[in-house]
């Protein structure tokens, strides 16, 4: 079998599985990534993020996370919702942890395209990636021609906007490779004007240490008071910088069944959110994004954004 049919196979069964969109780029060092990653680390915008200081190497290069690597298969998820809870909610969580935790859902998807690819065209080496390792997965999703990087640093796609996951596959086959797509940003500047907590210091380049994400779910210790009132009432993530964006009018709801969420979450209102026990919290978040932040830190979140 030659490249045309390799690469026609794993289109045809990333359709299969759900994915909105399949690219595929050459596995290769990101040579462009590597100063502005270095720049990022070196002006301190990871934060206490101190995990992406780790395998600068290998976040730039596949082939040292999969031996003899040829391509990298960059794939959409699309996780908008059917209904928004920030509506009609006093407290919001990003519309990505409305359901399971993604990285299960979408880990499990991927396994099983490699045994059916495998299947398909004999042995190969192949690792799949949902963000929990060191791959730079917008510099591939562009690459593979999937979409641009938005200046909230997040991949836009012409026909589905942001609200998707990214995955990979990084495999030992040699493909048909996509193209990178043209930026179609503009002069707009929706999303920098946008950010309570000016966390967009310039086009495609976010301070980490400053967005409502981080503090909500990565920073484990006290959030700092100079940023009180900045949250607009999210306690767990932000999409502010998504909800704004023109493409993002594009977005369609879902259609996982596992994204659906658990039906006690809608309506919540703010004395609600105040009074949610350790049972509560499990059975609204039993395999929601939402347990990373542990009980303690959402009430931590939540008082910070509702306590007098």
């Amino acid at each position: 079998m030659n490249k045309q049919s390799h690469t026609h196979i794993i289109k045809s069964l990333a359709k299969e599985f759900g994915f909105s969109f399949c690219g595929i780029a050459k596995a290769e060092f990101l040579s462009e990534e590597a100063p502005r990653l270095e720049e990022w680390l070196k002006r301190g915008y990871q934060g206490k993020m101190s995990y992406l200081e780790n395998y600068f190497d290998k976040r730039l290069d596949p082939t040292l996370l999969v031996p003899g690597a040829k391509s990298v298969v960059s794939l959409l998820y699309n996780y908008y919702p059917k209904k928004d809870f920030t509506e009609q909610s006093d407290l919001k969580i990003a519309k990505y942890a409305y359901g399971e935790d993604y990285h299960t859902v979408v880990k499990e998807k991927l396994k099983e395209f490699l045994d059916r690819l495998t299947e398909s065209i004999g042995e190969i080496n192949g690792r799949a990636f949902v963000d929990s390792a060191p791959v730079m997965e917008r510099a591939w999703a562009q690459r593979s021609g999937l979409g641009w990087i938005g200046k909230n640093s997040l991949l836009l796609n012409k026909q589905m906007g942001s609200f998707f996951f990214l995955a990979e596959l990084i495999i030992d086959l040699e493909l048909e490779y996509d193209q990178p797509t043209k930026d179609y940003c503009g002069t707009c500047t929706a999303c920098m004007d946008a950010c309570p907590t000016d966390a967009i210091t310039e086009p495609n380049v976010v301070d980490g240490s400053k967005c409502i994400s981080y503090f909500t779910i990565e920073l484990k210790e006290q959030i700092p008071a100079e940023v009180k009132g900045k949250f607009e009432n999210w306690i767990f993530g932000c999409d502010i910088c998504q909800d704004v964006c023109p493409w993002n009018r594009f977005s369609a709801p879902n259609t996982e069944s596992k994204f659906q969420p658990h039906h006690e979450l809608q309506g919540m209102t703010k004395a609600d959110w105040q009074e949610v026990t350790e049972d509560v919290f499990k059975k609204l978040f039993k395999d929601s994004a939402v347990k990373r932040t542990k009980l303690e830190g959402l009430k931590r979140n939540i008082s910070f954004v509702a306590g007098k």
